[in-house]
């Protein structure tokens, strides 16, 4: 295997990495690079199925019979605990901080606690080293709480906002302290924003309403959402790690290097990162000023980047997030129940 430098280099800073994709087939060279965890979703598990039913067929016979959501969420059980297998060393080594491989609530109940909540625990139990996904909604938030608060590791996710991250980090350690409370080892905990993904809808809202802000001030908006998140989150004392995600470029995670966050990289953002060959630590570099005054003439950047500008009852409605829970409904949890076994 060719190491990846630019990825060696990082995991030597206070930044960690995951691999995000379900690819099986990969995991191998990403723990070579350094990866410390694996993000997966419905999405991607369904590209894995589809890319390699041949492999993945034989590790499903206990979904065999079944239909509909309870088949779904046997072919996740399947997929996902035998990629935690990959990653069980990094989580006894590192004492449970790392190693961990994510697995995500069912998108079409985004807005329903209790039953995200039941799931979180059924989740939890494939394996030591699962991460629990769930949705940066009013319910997926008051789930994670409740779920962090009985010792399981949280992820919040199809979050794009810094109000949504730092909702997400202040619910887990409300459940943090609740868990400590009550004499129960705690899990960990990380809250995600969807930089390229935040990215991708303000240049559509941009486009729609004929602003003139450039494609150069664009691709800082997730970046600068992120980077104000991961100030409050510190000065609070919030132990939830960010995880930037969805990311369209070497570039997002170049400008976070250094950062105390986990971030969750694809294949294309490793290849991109393998290129670069003067690393250098980014997290303290503000977003330029001019840039951020001209993100904030697009008003949902505003909602995006000032935390009382997007009251939690709103993080449903948000733009990305309709987005986002409708792709991983339509294109992943979907097309994972027609998978012929």
């Amino acid at each position: 295997m060719v190491q990846n430098q630019y990825l060696k280099w990082l995991s030597g800073t206070a930044s960690y990495w995951w691999n995000d994709s379900a690819d099986y087939a990969s995991m191998d060279q990403a723990i070579e690079d350094g990866a410390t965890g694996v993000t997966t979703n419905p999405l991607l598990i369904k590209r894995t199925l589809y890319a390699n039913p041949d492999f993945w067929r034989p590790y499903l016979k206990s979904a065999v019979g079944l239909k509909g959501d309870e088949k779904i969420e046997e072919i996740l059980r399947c997929v996902t605990a035998e990629i935690a297998k990959k990653f069980l060393p990094i989580y006894k080594a590192t004492n449970g901080e790392q190693g961990y491989v994510c697995a995500q609530v069912n998108p079409k109940k985004q807005g329903d606690a209790e039953i995200m909540f039941e799931m979180g625990k059924r989740l939890a139990s494939w394996a030591p080293n699962i991460a629990v996904k769930l949705p940066g909604t009013a319910a997926g938030i008051e789930a994670i709480e409740e779920l962090s608060a009985q010792g399981i590791t949280t992820v919040g996710t199809v979050s794009f906002t810094a109000p949504q991250a730092v909702e997400i980090a202040a619910a887990q350690q409300r459940g943090l302290e609740r868990c400590r409370a009550a004499g129960i080892k705690t899990g960990k905990v990380f809250s995600v924003i969807m930089v390229g993904r935040l990215d991708d809808y303000l240049r559509d809202v941009a486009h729609d309403m004929k602003s003139d802000v450039p494609e150069s001030d664009i691709i800082q908006a997730g970046t600068a959402a992120i980077k104000k998140a991961y100030k409050i989150c510190k000065t609070r004392g919030y132990e939830s790690k960010l995880m930037p995600a969805g990311m369209r470029g070497g570039y997002h995670a170049e400008a976070l290097a250094g950062a105390d966050m986990s971030m969750s990289l694809s294949s294309g953002i490793q290849a991109a990162l393998a290129k670069q060959d003067k690393p250098a630590e980014h997290i303290d570099e503000p977003v330029d000023p001019e840039t951020l005054l001209r993100l904030l003439t697009i008003p949902e950047f505003v909602r995006a980047y000032e935390l009382e500008a997007l009251p939690v009852s709103e993080f449903i409605r948000f733009g990305a997030s309709q987005r986002t829970l409708s792709q991983f409904v339509d294109a992943g949890w979907g097309p994972i129940g027609e998978f012929k076994i």
